[in-house]
């Protein structure tokens, strides 16, 4: 039974509210902050909110972008592109790098952080990350709504083909992901999160039939 005091809504006449509720309630989610290089070899780097894993065996990661940007545009061009982890320590850095400065300007170099080479793609990783992923374009898609009519926005998929983890984040074969303080993206203008050990807790995948 639906709520009486529930506030419904049409997208496509408004929301009626302070600020658009839509990404504050698919939240948190990760950060793709996502590397790419020019065909004319100008290093690229910008983060992304809507981005997630879609697959496993292969690793098959995404994230979409509201506009034809210079990371799409790249990755097009060249089939290569990196995810790097965002954490706390490097927040700032990585809100720095989504700065609109022009196509042949670098992310890394206006943000004040380490291009890496790669070793199975030709683009840079960030280097102060405590993980990366090197990825092979698998899928380029222009979004469309549920008229069918062409969407300004792209879903880009790619194959991770090679991983790079700081060993200081494994211990005994597990990745620490609390270690890591990776951040996440939220709803406002500048809402973010983090996690922590208080926030942690686990739920194994029940088995059929019930014991």
């Amino acid at each position: 039974m639906m709520s009486q005091h529930s506030h419904f809504y049409e997208p496509q006449h408004g929301h009626g509210l302070a600020h658009d509720p839509f990404k504050a309630i698919i939240a948190p989610r990760p950060i793709g902050w996502i590397s790419s290089r020019s065909a004319q070899g100008v290093d690229n780097l910008a983060p992304y909110s809507f981005f997630n894993a879609f697959a496993n065996t292969p690793p098959i990661i995404g994230f979409a972008s509201a506009g034809w940007k210079d990371s799409v545009r790249n990755i097009q061009e060249t089939g290569e592109f990196c995810w790097n982890m965002t954490t706390r320590s490097l927040a700032e850095k990585m809100n720095q790098s989504c700065a609109p400065v022009p196509s042949e300007v670098s992310e890394f170099e206006h943000s004040g952080l380490t291009p890496v080479a790669s070793k199975l793609v030709n683009v840079a990783r960030v280097a102060e990350a405590p993980v990366s992923f090197e990825c092979k374009l698998t899928q380029l898609i222009q979004l469309q709504s549920a008229s069918a009519d062409a969407l300004d926005n792209w879903l880009v998929l790619g194959e991770v083909v090679g991983v790079h983890i700081d060993n200081r984040f494994l211990e005994e074969g597990v990745f620490q992901t609390v270690k890591a303080q990776p951040v996440m993206r939220a709803g406002g203008p500048s809402t973010y999160f983090g996690i922590s050990e208080s926030t942690e807790f686990h739920l194994f995948r029940p088995q059929y039939p019930l014991d």
